[in-house]
């Protein structure tokens, strides 16, 4: 095991686990984080794909474009 892999174990274990309870908590929580990652990566490719939605994007852009101030040089 390498030391940063040590120091988090014993982080896990600091909170009243032991070993094999640290462990599973640690792949629990990086799969919920993983889940949670394709969930809005999946997300984001709908949006993406949706032209109103584009349309729209760029619409409102263009306004708070046309709203903004030019900025000093």
């Amino acid at each position: 095991m390498d030391n940063a892999s040590e120091r988090a174990l014993s982080l896990l274990m600091r909170e009243g686990r032991n070993e094999s309870e640290a462990v599973r908590a640690a792949l629990s929580e990086a799969g919920q984080r993983r889940a949670r990652r394709s969930e809005l990566a999946a997300e984001v490719a709908r949006l993406a794909a949706d032209l109103e939605d584009a349309t729209e994007r760029r619409a409102v852009m263009a306004d708070m474009e046309a709203a903004a101030p030019d900025w000093p040089e």
